[in-house]
């Protein structure tokens, strides 16, 4: 009887209680924040608000489905910010410059992302370096060669055919909602429901029992990392249709905001667990952070110490719901 009292906190059953937030945590959380800040700013709930919000969190939705399946193998990548910069020069030089044709040229610049998505693999897996130190030094490769592309000056771009990628719709719906909808199946069916997915989950939970089991240690992360490059060009593109000008100082801290969105998403430091739906809300938490504090009127440094905050509070509770019984 004793050890029944203990289990229940104001007569709650702790086991179901963990279970239930470990499935749902994230989903109570992003509601009773859009209650909160309804309530403090009608405009908020505005169907016009929301869309806005979800055309603008398309960026860092791609950006942080590449950083999920990179931190589910164990790793990071600390590149995908500077990566934006690197799409955003090439596509200035290209199309502004070289005048090619602006499909051409977002190929060219996603060939680009991918290929030092690859590198990050191939120097993590082939050479057992931290991720942490790989992505940190070709983050300062790739913003150095985006400045020298673009000679540190910004490069407008004036196409109105690479315009439309950001300010076209598809019905009433902006066309980069539909991209990240179209993404977020795709990733979703890939990490969920695919081979290559639970080689991601397998290495990331236990690298030793899945070389015994078979799986490619080394294909798998460079696969993650390769990926998450291919998503970032794709974020960095865009974001230079939105701004319509090449920069190499953008993307500066859009890392943080992805690993915020996979972290309060449920998606563990530690490897192997993570969850797509759960990235999704991570990324309209954020979102609606600064959507909210903007409506409100909140500096934006609030903004950036809110953040953090919640990220510590994320961490902490996924602690505390997944702490082993004594």
């Amino acid at each position: 009887m004793a050890v029944k009292e203990e289990k229940k906190v104001l007569g709650v059953d702790r086991d179901k209680f963990r279970m239930f937030m470990g499935k749902y945590g994230i989903g109570v959380v992003l509601f009773i924040m859009i209650i909160v800040i309804s309530i403090m700013e009608p405009a908020f709930r505005s169907a016009k608000n929301f869309i806005n919000v979800a055309t603008q969190v398309s960026i860092n939705g791609m950006i942080s489905y590449g950083m999920c399946l990179v931190i589910t193998t164990g790793g990071i990548d600390l590149s995908v910010g500077a990566q934006l910069a690197l799409v955003s020069c090439i596509l200035g030089q290209f199309i502004t410059n070289f005048g090619v044709n602006p499909f051409l040229a977002c190929l060219i610049a996603l060939l680009a992302s991918t290929a030092f998505g690859f590198l990050n693999g191939f120097f993590v897996a082939r050479f057992n370096m931290f991720p942490f130190v790989v992505t940190l030094s070709t983050q300062l490769i790739i913003r150095g060669l985006a400045q020298v592309i673009s000679g540190g000056n910004a490069i407008p771009l004036t196409s109105e055919t690479f315009q439309h990628i950001y300010s076209s719709k598809v019905g009433p719906i902006p066309l980069p909602i539909v991209i990240l909808f179209v993404v977020t199946v795709i990733v979703y069916i890939m990490l969920h429901w695919t081979k290559f997915g639970r080689y991601i989950f397998a290495v990331g939970g236990n690298v030793h029992a899945a070389i015994a089991s078979g799986v490619s240690e080394f294909w798998t992360k460079v696969g993650a990392y390769t990926i998450s490059g291919l998503l970032a060009g794709i974020a960095g593109i865009i974001f230079t249709a939105k701004t319509s000008s090449a920069q190499s100082n953008i993307g500066i801290g859009y890392e943080t905001d992805a690993v915020a969105a996979c972290v309060l998403g449920g998606t563990s430091f530690a490897g192997g667990v993570a969850t797509i739906p759960g990235v999704v809300m991570g990324i309209f938490i954020i979102g609606f952070i600064y959507n909210g504090m903007n409506l409100i009127g909140i500096e934006s440094y609030y903004q950036s110490m809110t953040k953090g905050a919640v990220i510590i509070g994320a961490v902490l509770l996924d602690m505390v719901l997944n702490r082993k019984k004594g």
